[in-house]
């Protein structure tokens, strides 16, 4: 058995960092950062801007624009998987899973309701793939709704055949987003969008997940909590780590450790992986963070989407901004530091806030 590695916590931060790509030397390019990442998460919220865009915009820069993603997505050199924008070539990874769609192993109550559901409605779904193979790709609104048995749910999906059906069907690797009309989704056969790549075994595929997660992550648990898009766990990937003043064992990929550091500032997304880990972030950033745009104003402490705040190795603030394009500008309530910020951060925080002002093409309106 290999000895933990005995890491500082100043030692996972960094770990963590370059990890992410977020080093003063920064990636190349939208398709190999994509790649290292593993995924970039779409989510329509837009205060500052799309989070796929914002990711990439805090790790490549300004030479990133976010019509680069939308001709990557077209070239299929990056494909839309179930909200999370993936490289083609990972497909083959999901491959197994799609065949054995809902689960395999013993299934719980729920997945039997959801088997029962689309059996139910094989009827539409065929109506679905017909269309699609005729006159493919085309808008939800454009494909049928033949359904025997509504869906039905206590939430604002009830009664969203068309909608809940597709997800079953991307699912079960038989439909695949083509693209984008605005913000409505464009619909096709898989066969149409994904590369034709033999499907990588259940088994080899998960243990390649977990180890592309901890290369893309630097330091995890081994379990943690059920995601609901993405797993935090990485399985035995890498090897095992204690970090100092942080109870239990971590996974760190060992090619992150005993290298030089150098770090820069950078404002990142409240859905960047570096933080998305709330748990994580506290136990080794010491940093607290919920994201309040579901929380009524009076009650948010950092704002409606707050930017965390990464100065080197450490998280140490958030922003809060919004995009106000109707006047122009990039406004900024408030910078929340959670320590307090020297000179040179101070510098460091504006000069980023000014250089995401023009990626926006806004004026910068900062606090005085």
């Amino acid at each position: 058995m290999t000895a933990p590695h005995r890491l500082s916590r100043a030692d996972a931060r960094r770990v963590a960092v370059r990890a992410q790509l977020l080093e003063a030397d920064r990636p190349a390019d939208l398709v190999g950062l994509v790649r290292h990442l593993t995924f970039l998460q779409l989510d329509p919220t837009a205060s500052v801007a799309p989070n796929a865009d914002l990711v990439a915009w805090s790790r490549l820069g300004a030479g990133y624009a976010p019509a680069d993603l939308r001709a990557a997505l077209d070239r299929r050199d990056l494909v839309e998987l179930e909200a999370l924008v993936r490289p083609a070539e990972d497909v083959a990874l999901f491959a197994a899973d799609m065949a054995d769609w809902p689960g395999r192993g013993e299934l719980r109550p729920w997945q039997w309701d959801r088997i029962a559901w689309v059996e139910a409605n094989d009827a539409c779904r065929r109506d679905i793939l017909a269309r699609l193979g005729a006159s493919g790709p085309l808008l939800m609104r454009d494909l049928p709704d033949t359904c025997a048995v509504p869906w039905r749910s206590t939430g604002w999906t009830d009664g969203r055949n068309v909608e809940k059906l597709l997800g079953a069907m991307v699912a079960r690797g038989e439909v695949a987003v083509a693209g984008r009309q605005g913000r409505e989704r464009l619909w096709d056969l898989a066969s149409r969008v994904y590369p034709d790549l033999p499907a990588i075994p259940a088994e080899e595929a998960a243990r390649q997940r977990d180890e592309r997660r901890l290369r893309a992550l630097g330091i995890a648990r081994a379990k943690a909590p059920e995601h609901p898009m993405e797993p935090q766990h990485v399985g035995s990937a890498g090897e095992p780590a204690v970090v100092e003043g942080v109870k239990g064992t971590w996974r760190v990929d060992p090619a992150y450790l005993d290298a030089p550091f150098a770090g820069r500032t950078a404002l990142l997304s409240p859905f960047d992986r570096l933080v998305h880990d709330r748990k994580r972030a506290l136990e080794i950033f010491g940093f607290e963070y919920q994201l309040e745009m579901y929380k009524p104003a009076a009650q948010r402490r950092w704002g409606y989407f707050a930017l965390p705040v990464l100065h080197q190795d450490r998280l140490v603030g958030k922003i809060d901004a919004t995009g106000d394009r109707a006047a122009g500008v990039l406004r900024v309530d408030a910078v929340h530091e959670d320590v307090p910020f020297t000179k040179a951060m101070t510098a460091a925080v504006r000069a980023e806030l000014r250089s995401l002002a023009r990626w926006l093409g806004l004026a910068p309106a900062l606090p005085g």
